[in-house]
């Protein structure tokens, strides 16, 4: 496992970026929800809602999934039978304590084939969005699994972070949030300084645009990818809750404001795109964190969660505007989120390799 010791030897160094989300992908990561304890409302329900998500993802690239065991991804493999092309489908016994791979999975970086080695795994640390929801340390040994059964290098990070708190626009940009990567429950001996330098080693970032506070009954802290995300390398789109009396729209609004005054590292303006926030959606009294925002990009499409109201179509509008030459495939995440997450938290893109 490869390992930094100086700045000689950081990714960065190396060549390495983290690519955008839009960029070509070899296939997309997703970890079977099994744990009964997050998903009280029934894990059947999610299952059949995961079933769609893996039939649409398969319908642009191949899918990737992590399962428990031999019974387990003999499971997987019935549930999916019908729905996902046998050749679009690898299953991998990586076992984990619960299904957020966008949170527990490698996140790749890459370089040009020519330099050598052009996909490398940096393996996070994992605790559980600051220790909220033990055990975690199957989640915690995802990356370098997942860099294992690939054949490729895996680089220890050294500090706590999750695949949903950080976007990229693969130009150098990043968004996350104070209110998650400043929580002293993630790296307390880091400070601003130190986490920007450090996303700058890992992932050949050399901005970090940072917003305020998340939305309410967001359980990881403020994670960015419900609320902001790029779209463009010089866009992004932003939630927007335009009730003053929900107490999402301070935030949301403060989130906007700084975002007007972002200019990235050539000189240009951020160009900024308001996304509606959906209608409420709780459960046994509890808001849960819907937002059209966690969509997934794909070689072919953007999967945007649904939630069977409205809105739902003034956000497709939305995102079709910004993604002309990719269909927008609304999805039924009503399940998905009784487990506080939706399509982008439980997936994890593979960039496919540069030949160059």
């Amino acid at each position: 496992m490869m390992q930094g010791k100086d700045g000689s030897h950081w990714p960065a160094q190396l060549g390495y970026h983290m690519p955008a989300e839009w960029e070509a992908h070899a296939a997309t990561w997703l970890s079977w929800p099994h744990n009964r304890e997050t998903w009280y409302a029934g894990i059947e329900r999610v299952e059949a809602a995961m079933i769609d998500f893996a039939a649409a993802l398969a319908e642009s690239e191949p899918v990737y999934i992590n399962v428990l065991d031999a019974d387990h991804e003999a499971h997987v493999r019935r549930l999916l039978e019908r729905r996902v092309p046998p050749e679009r489908l690898q299953l991998f016994r990586i076992p984990t304590n619960d299904a957020w791979c966008r949170d527990h999975g490698a996140i790749f970086v890459t370089r040009p084939a020519s330099a050598g080695e052009p996909l490398l795994a940096i393996d996070f640390e994992f605790n559980a969005w600051g220790g909220k929801y033990p055990p975690w340390d199957l989640d915690d040994a995802v990356p370098a699994e997942m860099a294992a059964v690939l054949g490729i290098p895996c680089f220890k990070a050294g500090m706590v972070l999750e695949g949903g708190s950080i976007d990229v626009n693969g130009r150098g940009a990043l968004l996350t949030t104070e209110q998650c990567l400043l929580n002293p429950n993630r790296n307390p001996s880091l400070d601003r300084a130190a986490i920007e330098e450090r996303l700058g080693l890992l992932l050949g970032i050399d901005q970090v645009i940072w917003l305020g506070k998340g939305i309410v009954g967001d359980d990881t802290d403020g994670h960015v990818d419900d609320i902001t995300r790029f779209v463009a390398a010089d866009t992004v789109v932003t939630a927007i809750e335009t009730d003053p009396r929900d107490p999402n729209h301070a935030p949301l609004a403060a989130n906007r404001e700084r975002l007007s005054s972002v200019c990235l590292g050539d000189g240009r303006p951020l160009q900024v795109i308001e996304l509606p926030m959906p209608e409420p959606v709780s459960f046994r009294g509890h808001r849960l964190p819907a937002s059209y925002a966690n969509f997934l990009i794909t070689n072919r499409s953007v999967l945007m969660p649904a939630f069977a109201q409205p809105r739902d179509e003034a956000a497709r509008e939305v995102l079709a505007h910004c993604f002309p030459g990719r269909a927008i495939v609304p999805l039924d995440s009503r399940e998905l989120v009784l487990g506080r997450g939706a399509l982008h938290c439980l997936s994890q893109q593979l960039p496919a390799i540069d030949q160059g």
